[in-house]
């Protein structure tokens, strides 16, 4: 499917059930696509959901921006544009900037607007974060920006990355989230599917100084909610540790949570099967009370 979020603009979707159902949205962490959700997406519309995993802009098959508005407003806008054309208000589950892209175009909705979803799924993410979790990522991605020769090589990096899990012999969801193009110097590599502009801001948004400012404006977001809204934490995170998901559930009371033991940051990747389970019951729990 294609969304467009602003004239001539649109992003991708891969959908999953019957359109007449619940809708969920799902919303890849930075630097991820639509396919990082693993079976999540079949597995929502075997419970009876209508599930859309959307490629972010600058991400995968959705449009890149040739201005370079990769930041967390452009992202809300998108996420508002495609909610307000569903027949039904969604559920969104977000990982990572994903979670803080929901919780921004919810959060920060215009007063006395209504809100844009029925619930929010934060995936190993919250307000504050642990800067250490924060600087291996931009490390990870910031080391293969020149491309890789071979799968092998990406599977290498990959693995070298996410050490507790499984190495996979079949390199088939891998290689939706490369692009084999030609280099600088005509040669074939396999390259990451984001523009790679976008981690420039990143790294600008992460500096002390803006990521107080972030953090307090992500706080203020969480506390504006009014919808029911679940956090699934990697038990093995470095993003979100124990201690910071306890300040922000007794930051915001009514967040509900979930931890996920055997899962990282990339809890949808790591542990897909008990992530999902923790959602489907979560958004079945909150249809039931209506």
């Amino acid at each position: 499917m294609k969304f467009e979020t602003e004239p001539g603009f649109t992003i991708a979707a891969d959908a999953y059930g019957n359109p007449a159902n619940p809708p969920v949205l799902l919303l890849h962490g930075g630097g991820q696509t639509r396919h990082s959700w693993g079976d999540t997406g079949q597995w929502l519309a075997d419970a009876g959901f209508f599930a859309l995993a959307l490629d972010a802009r600058g991400h995968g098959d959705s449009d890149w921006s040739a201005e370079g508005q990769y930041g967390i407003e452009y992202l809300a806008a998108d996420l508002r544009a495609i909610a307000a054309q569903l027949a039904r208000k969604p559920a969104i589950v977000g990982a990572s900037m994903g979670g803080m892209t929901a919780l921004i175009a919810e959060g920060e909705r215009k007063p006395g607007t209504e809100s844009i979803c029925t619930a929010i799924v934060l995936v190993d993410i919250a307000p504050r974060t642990e800067q250490k979790g924060i600087e291996r990522i931009f490390a990870f991605m910031s080391g293969n920006l020149d491309g890789f020769t071979t799968l092998d090589e990406a599977a290498e990096a990959v693995a070298a990355y996410l050490p507790h899990r499984p190495r996979p012999t079949d390199h088939t969801r891998l290689e939706k989230n490369l692009r084999l193009r030609q280099s600088p110097t005509g040669e074939w590599r396999y390259y990451w599917h984001w523009d790679p502009n976008m981690l420039a801001l990143w790294k600008q948004n992460s500096s002390p100084d803006q990521k107080t400012q972030n953090e307090e404006r992500l706080y203020r977001a969480a506390h504006a909610l009014t919808v029911p809204t679940l956090i699934v934490r990697g038990g093995m995170s470095d993003v979100v540790s124990e201690k910071i998901m306890a300040e922000f559930l007794d930051s915001v009371p009514h967040v509900q949570s979930v931890n996920v033991a055997e899962a990282g940051h990339m809890v949808a990747g790591d542990s897909n099967h008990a992530f999902t389970k923790a959602v489907v019951n979560f958004l079945k729990s909150e249809r039931a009370k209506e």
